[in-house]
């Protein structure tokens, strides 16, 4: 069941990136995703949960370290602002 996503980019001003993260271990597996403003600010939302955040940091390394202690997994790509918004 897919929930739709509220408008999560002008959550975080200035948006820069999005990143999707997995659990591969579950199935069907975990998806996180990661947005980080231009400041360097990150916001984690739970997508199986109507996309609640789930962890806020004020860099990118912490959020990634939070990400890799519990044994996610980046998708291959990162969506840029530019690219979205042009």
């Amino acid at each position: 069941m897919l929930f739709p996503a509220p408008d999560l980019a002008t959550q975080i001003n200035n948006w820069q990136f999005i990143e999707l993260w997995v659990d591969p271990i579950v199935f069907p597996p975990r998806v996180l995703m990661l947005i980080a403003d231009k400041n360097g600010n990150c916001c984690i939302y739970d997508t199986s949960n109507n996309y609640q955040p789930k962890f806020i940091s004020a860099s990118y390394d912490e959020a990634h370290s939070w990400l890799l202690e519990d044994d996610y997994e980046r998708v291959d790509g990162r969506l840029l602002a530019e690219e979205a918004i042009a």
